[in-house]
């Protein structure tokens, strides 16, 4: 019964606003109504647009940029299950952590890093790479760090001897939520 209220209230509502512009201001009136709908109309479909990219897990890097330490975990939740991977969160000691795993049997541990606790004085010339290292760790489970600024030459350094540690920075983030997968990034199989 509510959506059959709220369809009702979409079709009058726009009829009796122009019904009442007419009467108050006559023909302009019913013109500045038509103009008034098309204007919210043509808003309402760019944000619905941009709301159904952004829950199939596309995003601009200004979406990126704004979003929040919660906002990017579930904008990396949303691109790893376009991606194909099922996506638990598993917070770890208050900061966001996903564990997911592909049909393939590929088993992730995504971490986050703030941009600000990565130095940006000693940050290479071009992006980290996602390195293949070697085979996974131990636990034949692939970690991912993902961080929207730069990785230092230690971290990379870390992450290369480690075994099974991927480095995802600001670029490569900014290719990830516009459409590459993250095998595209050099995920290895």
């Amino acid at each position: 019964m509510p959506a059959f209220a709220a369809l009702a209230l979409a079709v009058a509502g726009p009829v009796f606003l122009l019904v009442w512009l007419y009467r108050v201001l006559g023909v302009g009136g019913l013109v500045l109504g038509v103009v008034l709908l098309s204007a919210v109309a043509v808003v309402g479909r760019r944000w619905r647009r941009a709301t159904v990219r952004r829950r199939r897990g596309i995003y601009t890097p200004a979406e990126l940029s704004v979003l929040g330490e919660h906002g990017l975990v579930a904008a990396v939740e949303r691109m790893l299950r376009r991606d194909g991977w099922h996506v638990i969160s598993m917070p770890d000691e208050g900061r966001p952590r996903l564990y997911a795993r592909d049909r393939g049997g590929r088993q992730l541990d995504v971490a986050f890093r703030a941009a600000d606790e990565a130095p940006a004085d000693n940050a290479p010339a071009g992006p980290a790479p996602l390195r293949e290292v070697g085979r996974p760790g131990v636990d034949r489970l692939t970690r991912v760090v993902i961080s929207r600024g730069a990785y230092s030459r230690t971290d990379v350094l870390w992450a290369s001897r480690q075994g099974g540690v991927h480095l995802v920075d600001g670029r490569q983030l900014q290719r990830w939520a516009a459409g590459a997968s993250l095998d595209d990034l050099g995920l290895p199989g």
